[in-house]
This record gives C-alpha cells, structure tokens and sequence, in this order.
C-alpha cells in the first residue's frame, strides 16, 4: 500500500464505502475497450486502445458524444450507439462476468464493520444491476447510483453526491473506491476520501496523487487497513 494525498482527518466519521463498479468490483474495463472498437469501428470510426483508454470512467452516452463530435458517422443514431456498446458489455458480464480478486471480500469487510455500502457508476443502470446479478452482491448494497440519472457524468461530483445523499450521510463521511483517474476526480470533487485500485496503464497518471491511498489489490481493503483509513481521515 502506498500513501498519497493529504492526511488530514474529515471531521466526520466514517459511516459508509461508497465502490465503482466496472474496473473495481468487476473486471469490464477491457470489455468496455473490446466493444466500443467493435461498434465504432462497424461506423468506420476506428479506435486504437490509447483512444478507449482516454474515456475510461467517462459516461458511454458521453463517449459516444465526443467521438461523434471528433469524427461523425451516417446512419444510426448517437442513442442506437449506445443501446448497442451496453447490450454487448451486458451480454459479456452474463455470460463471463466474475468478480475481481478480493472485491466481494472488500464488501464482506465494509458490512462486517457496520458501515453503509453504496454502488456510484458510470454505468447504466440497467447495466449495473446486470453486474450485481451475476456477482451476487444486490443483497450486501443499500443504494446504487448511476451517472445516466446526473446532470454531469463523471469526474464531476454528481454521483457521489447522489450516493451520499441517498445513504443520508455527509459526503466527508464517505470512503470512495476507484480505479480510473476519472472516478478519483470525481470523488474527490465530492469531497470524499477516495482509495484507488489502478491498473498497471493507469497507475503512472500523476493526477491519481490526490487520492489517499493507492492499493495493488482490493484485497488490501481489509479490516487492518479500513481502521487505519478512518484513524488518518475520519474524525
């Protein structure tokens, strides 16, 4: 475990954990590439990983928005893109989708020390519960949030606020869990703790410094080290 950010306590309590979803609990980020190259490159727009690597984090109607800004296709719809790139992300959790080492273990961890357990996604919805299916996690959650349901998609605060708000806790009482620069922004932004899992592309971006922990695996997010979150950041 390596220590960054600011140590300095919130001047709350620590009540809940607050996860991502694709990239933390479930292993989709590749996926997510795997398919976005499929369905852009079927309008000719032809994507190398750099440039799915760019919107990692980033809300798919978002995704879809910029690329038809930078390079706009004929033919179907923004929207139709969309519904396409989520069906086959979908279909592949259904089909193949575990969990990622140590996450279920992580939320084990956080119900074991009472706290509260929300979901805060980029994702659909829809999407979303398709991953708690088939990780069988739906009954450990107290409130999912998604970013489709926002003004602003990530790494503005809005889903964290969300999260929060739905939980009824302050956002300072909130630990966030993430693995892309964009999530870290945008917990951050909401003035939460945030931890962060990177990848081993992700893990060189100077912009993850102002996360307060960053972790190899989510296994690291056991007891010893929740206390040891809530002693540094938490009144």
């Amino acid at each position: 475990m390596i220590a960054a950010g600011r140590q300095t306590p919130a001047g709350e309590t620590l009540q809940a954990v607050i996860f991502d979803v694709d990239g933390v609990l479930i292993d989709t980020e590749p996926v997510w590439r795997r398919v976005e190259t499929d369905v852009f490159g079927s309008l000719g727009i032809h994507l190398t990983e750099a440039d799915c690597r760019e919107t990692m984090g980033v809300r798919i109607d978002e995704v879809v928005d910029l690329w038809h800004s930078r390079r706009p296709w004929l033919g179907a719809s923004r929207q139709a893109v969309v519904d396409r790139i989520v069906a086959g992300v979908a279909d592949e959790v259904r089909r193949n989708g575990t969990p990622i080492d140590g996450a279920l273990d992580a939320i084990a961890v956080v119900r074991r020390a009472g706290l509260a357990c929300a979901l805060a996604s980029s994702s659909p919805l829809s999407l979303i519960q398709v991953v708690m299916t088939a990780l069988h996690i739906t009954a450990e959650v107290d409130v999912v949030c998604s970013a489709e349901q926002e003004a602003h998609g990530k790494p503005a605060p809005d889903v964290y606020l969300r999260a929060a708000s739905s939980l009824g806790v302050a956002p300072a009482a909130c630990l966030a869990v993430e693995d892309s620069v964009i999530g870290v922004l945008s917990a951050r932004a909401a003035g939460m703790c945030c931890v962060v899992v990177p990848d081993d592309h992700t893990a060189t971006d100077p912009r993850l410094e102002v996360a307060m922990r960053r972790f190899n695996s989510l296994r690291e997010l056991d007891e010893h080290t929740l206390e040891e979150l809530r002693a540094a950041y938490f009144a």
